[in-house]
C-alpha cells in the first residue's frame, strides 16, 4: 500500500490545483481515493478495535476496570498535542512525508502491543501508537476534500451543513438518553443506530463546513487543528466519566453525555456565526 501512495504522487502534495481532480469517472472508484479511505479505516480502529478488549484486558492483566480508560486517553493525548504542528508540516513538506512513516510506527507499536503483558508497558506502546495515529485521520480527510474539491459545491446547495451538524448533536442526544432504559443487548442496536446517524451525517459535515471557511492553502492546518479538539474529546472524555460514574453508576455516565450534546447543539446553533 505505501508503495501505490508513493507512485500516485502528485494527488498526495498538490492542493492547489483543484481542476486535475475533476474525473469523468466516479470519484470512488479512484485508486488514491480508496487507498486514502484505507488509511481512514486505520485511524479509526485504533479506539473501536481495542474496548471490546476490555474486560479481558482487565483480566489478563489483573488491573482495576476503571485505569482501563488510561489505553484511550494515553492514545488520543498525541493528536491532542501534535495536531496544529503535524498540519503546519504536512502544508510545508507534503500529507505523503507525514502520512507514510505514521502508518509504519502506527503499525509496529500495535503489533508490540499484542504482545505486552505489563499494563505500563501497554500504556507507553499506546502512547507510540497514538503518535503514529496523530496524523493519519486529519490528513487523510484533508486528502479526501482535496480529491473531492469540486464536488463540494454540489452537496453544499443541496444539504445545509449547519442544518446536519445541528441535526448530529440531536441524534447523539437521543441515544444517549435511552441507553439506560434498554433492557437487553438486542434492544441497544436502536441507540446505537441512532448514534450511528448522528456521527454519520455530523462528521463529514463538520469537514466540509471547515473546507469552505479554510483557505486551501492552510487547509491541513484547520483540518489538523480540527482533529486535535476531537482528540482533546477523547482524551478528556474518559477522565470525566469516571467522576459520572462514581457519582450514580454507569446510567450517570450515559445522561452527562446527554447533557453535553444537548449544551454543543445550543452553542453552535445559537452562539456561531455560520
Amino acid at each position: 500500500m505505501f508503495s501505490i501512495i508513493y507512485t500516485q504522487g502528485s494527488i498526495m502534495n498538490s492542493p492547489e490545483d483543484n481542476s486535475q481532480f475533476e474525473r469523468q469517472r466516479p470519484v470512488y472508484l479512484e485508486i488514491n481515493f480508496q487507498i486514502i479511505c484505507a488509511v481512514v479505516l486505520i485511524a479509526v480502529i485504533g479506539v473501536s478495535s481495542v474496548t471490546p478488549a476490555f474486560p479481558k484486558l482487565a483480566k489478563d492483566l489483573n488491573i482495576n476496570p476503571k485505569n482501563l480508560g488510561l489505553l484511550i486517553t494515553v492514545y488520543t493525548l498525541p493528536s491532542l498535542i501534535l495536531g496544529p504542528i503535524i498540519g503546519v508540516l504536512a502544508d510545508r513538506w507534503g500529507r505523503k512525508i507525514i502520512i507514510v512513516p505514521s502508518l509504519f510506527l502506527f503499525g509496529i507499536a500495535g503489533t508490540a502491543c499484542a504482545f505486552a503483558r505489563d499494563f505500563n508497558l501497554l500504556l507507553w506502546l499506546r502512547l507510540l501508537q497514538g503518535i503514529g495515529a496523530a496524523s493519519l485521520l486529519s490528513l487523510s480527510i484533508t486528502l479526501i476534500i482535496t480529491i473531492t474539491a469540486s464536488q463540494l459545491g454540489r452537496l453544499a446547495r443541496r444539504f445545509s451543513a449547519t442544518n446536519l451538524i445541528s441535526a448530529s448533536y440531536i441524534f447523539y442526544a437521543l441515544a444517549m438518553l435511552i441507553v439506560p432504559s434498554m433492557s437487553n443487548i438486542w434492544l441497544l442496536l436502536i441507540p446505537s443506530t441512532t448514534f450511528g446517524i448522528g456521527l454519520g451525517i455530523g462528521f463529514p459535515s463538520i469537514q466540509t463546513l471547515l473546507a469552505d471557511l479554510a483557505p486551501r492553502e492552510y487547509l491541513a492546518t484547520i483540518i489538523s487543528i480540527n482533529g486535535t479538539f476531537f482528540g482533546l474529546g477523547q482524551t478528556l472524555g474518559p477522565l470525566l466519566m469516571v467522576y459520572a460514574f462514581g457519582f450514580g453508576g454507569i446510567s450517570s455516565v450515559f445522561y452527562a453525555a446527554t447533557g453535553f450534546a444537548v449544551l454543543i447543539f445550543f452553542v453552535f446553533r445559537y452562539c456561531t456565526c455560520v
